[in-house]
């Protein structure tokens, strides 16, 4: 790692001077905008689209685009672009990744490129890694382009076709990274030309771009048509895998000890397998009525029972998925949300619902299928951010073809980062966890606990109660509430316990967010959503009643400023935000993650991972030569150890398990290289027919 930093250090070093004359020319040019009055200053977007079709290019009028954009930018929302924010955007205007810290403002950062590469009319698709992030971010940014005249759409999951033509067709469009794919795959199954909804790909800008471009990568997006064939063979599984005896195993080796072990199947944790062994061979057998489960006349049964041992063996509910509403939903491993509408194939569905006991749909057959890295191949031009880019940079670079520069910070990082504190037990950590967060509490620091599932949320939740601890939970069964916890998590006090929700992009503000309490109490006065929300996007309008709310939410927003300020004072003497991760993540990327939702723009923080022997990244991946050494020593459960040994043996798990994902993306983009080619052969054709 620190050859990597040594070597990319200095490229982006090289590369910010290059570029360094640009962004001193868009502030010299600022202080000429910030004289203009409220019209001339939204009369540039069209003198500078005129400049665009007079012949001069998108580098040419870049520096007057990023100076009005910053100056409409000040005046919308109060925060000018700060100057490593220019140069974030530069390095997005010119089709690379900007590796820019958590809290830096990449939000913001976007509204540069997106409006400068808006004034072609081709179009700029802003992708997100969620719904509620696409939501906010196209209402909160897309104040400033309606201001300066652009038009703004939004992709959401439950949008209507013609809709969603109209989003497609604005200036620029957010989204997620899932909508955008299936708006493409599902374009290219529609009848008649007119029908489709996206236009020629022009640019992208990929917020959380190591979230989408590399962890959701070994996942390749699915449209699937209702199947024929009958589900009872997959209730019929489920109540065979039900009688078996299993045996869980960290690594699978010889073929012999699965035929003498005493168990009917085998779970091989790390690999995430189940296989049968002799004697479950056997009962299958007996229990299908069957000669021989391996003749070819018995696939189909030999892979529902398969599918039936996946599910009880391996996927676990309120960590792979969720019940709900009769329902199978599954759970994003990386982002902590509900994938509604996406199904696991090849019958692993089915065979969940069978174990759940709810209605077994029938298996879906594929219709369309592209990954990740085929579909943003598909854009003239590619933009990415994020926090955390440098470790994955050789990918980047090898599969995408897009280098990685490191922005420099605004003001100084001082969050304090500790040692891991490793206990022996999963319970002992857990009891740790507890005094940690009481203590917080105690002297009014706000605590956001990072968990890696629904279920361990919930655990800390029940313990908390236990101790009279007031506190908010934000996972996948609360989400709809995640505006609110997220507005108040950075409170005096406030203990939020939090899935992978939160470590991406959510920013929490130290002592509550004015915007969101002038927004509550405008909701208490009986104004409409509409009008609220109208309030705020700062579209031309001469409607009394949404003019008469704009001054209401000014007056309530600047009163709720006065208030939090002191309680950002009180939670900054009290030492800021803590994050307390009570587990190590399979990323490194993801960890960091969580991590920076404290000490954002210079303020204080700390931060804590509290681990054991006993969580799935130490206990498959390292944890026997430390749990020897524990014993041998005779460290109690509820007694932490640090030292160099255990830090390195983490490491060197999440090492593992990313060398180990790498290769499953390399291996599925691989496979994918084939089907492209015939996809694009086929969808030219069709859109010439």
């Amino acid at each position: 790692m620190g050859l990597i930093k040594a070597l990319f250090g200095d490229y982006s070093k090289r590369e910010i001077k290059r570029i360094q004359p640009i962004c001193d020319k868009v502030l010299e040019l600022s202080e000429k905008y910030r004289s203009m009055s409220e019209d001339d200053l939204k009369g540039q977007t069209a003198k500078l689209r005129n400049r665009l079709e007079m012949g001069e290019t998108l580098d040419d009028i870049l520096p007057d685009a990023f100076a009005v954009c910053r100056e409409a930018t000040d005046r919308v929302l109060g925060t000018p672009h700060f100057p490593v924010q220019i140069l974030g955007g530069i390095i997005l205007h010119q089709g690379r990744i900007a590796e820019m810290k958590t809290g830096e403002g990449k939000t913001q950062t976007v509204i540069l490129p997106a409006y400068l590469n808006a004034l072609t009319g081709k179009g700029v698709h802003v992708v997100t890694v969620n719904d509620y992030l696409a939501r906010r971010d196209s209402e909160w940014m897309g104040k400033v382009y309606r201001y300066l005249g652009l038009s703004v759409g939004l992709i959401v999951h439950d949008l209507e076709s013609k809709d969603r033509k109209a989003a497609y067709n604005a200036d620029i469009t957010y989204g997620t990274n899932n909508e955008f794919g299936f708006d493409y795959l599902r374009d290219n199954m529609v009848i008649y030309k007119d029908h489709k909804v996206q236009r020629p790909h022009n640019y992208a800008i990929v917020d959380e771009v190591d979230s989408i471009l590399i962890d959701e990568a070994r996942t390749p997006l699915i449209i699937s048509g209702q199947g024929d064939k009958s589900t009872d063979l997959y209730t019929r599984a489920d109540k065979f895998a039900k009688t078996l005896k299993l045996v869980r195993v960290r690594e699978q080796d010889a073929k012999e000890e699965q035929d003498n072990v005493d168990a009917d199947y085998i779970v091989d944790e790390k690999a995430r397998t189940a296989t049968l062994t002799r004697s479950g061979v056997q009962k299958a057998e007996a229990f299908f009525n069957l000669e021989n489960l391996m003749d070819p006349d018995n696939i189909t049964v030999l892979h529902h029972i398969n599918q039936a041992i996946k599910a009880r063996g391996i996927m676990k509910r309120d960590v792979d998925y969720v019940v709900k509403d009769g329902e199978v939903i599954i759970v994003d491993e990386f982002t902590g949300r509900l994938m509604f509408g996406r199904r696991y194939n090849e019958g692993l569905h089915q065979a969940i619902e069978a174990k759940e006991g709810v209605k077994v749909e029938r298996e879906s057959k594929t219709l369309a299928t592209i990954t990740f890295q085929n579909y943003f191949r598909l854009y003239r031009k590619l933009a990415g951010m994020t926090g955390t880019a440098m470790t994955e940079a050789r990918e980047f670079e090898q599969i995408y073809k897009l280098d990685v520069v490191e922005i420099p910070t605004n003001r100084p990082m001082i969050r304090i980062d500790n040692p891991d504190c490793v206990y022996k037990t999963e319970q002992g950590k857990f009891r740790a966890v507890i005094d940690q967060i009481e203590k917080c509490h105690e002297k009014g620091q706000p605590v956001l606990v990072g968990t890696i599932s629904i279920e361990k949320s919930e655990i800390l939740s029940k313990m908390l109660a236990k101790r009279g601890i007031k506190h908010e939970v934000l996972n996948a069964k609360h989400h709809d509430k995640e505006a609110e916890i997220v507005a108040q998590a950075g409170k005096r006090g406030a203990v939020t316990i939090a899935t992978n929700m939160a470590g991406r992009g959510t920013d929490i503000k130290l002592g509550g967010n004015a915007e969101y309490l002038a927004k509550a109490e405008m909701r208490k006065m009986g104004i409409p959503e509409e009008i609220i929300t109208r309030s705020t996007d700062y579209s031309d309008t001469t409607e009394q009643e949404v003019l008469s709310a704009r001054q209401t939410f000014r007056e309530l927003e600047d009163k709720y400023k006065q208030e939090i300020k002191s309680e950002a004072d009180a939670v900054c003497q009290a030492g800021g935000l803590f994050i307390l991760g009570t587990e190590r993540h399979e990323s490194r990327r993801i960890d960091n993650q969580l991590r920076g939702r404290s000490g954002r723009q210079g303020d204080p923080g700390e931060s804590s991972f509290y681990l054991s022997l006993e969580d799935d990244l130490m206990r498959l991946f390292g944890g026997e030569r430390i749990n020897s050494l524990m014993d041998t020593l005779g460290i109690d459960e509820d007694t932490p150890i640090e030292n160099r040994i255990l830090t390195n043996s983490i490491e060197n798990a999440q090492k593992k398990v990313e060398e180990r994902n790498f290769a499953i993306r390399r291996d599925v983009l691989q496979f994918d290289d084939v089907m492209n080619r015939q996809r694009e052969l086929i969808y030219s054709q069709r859109d010439k027919v």
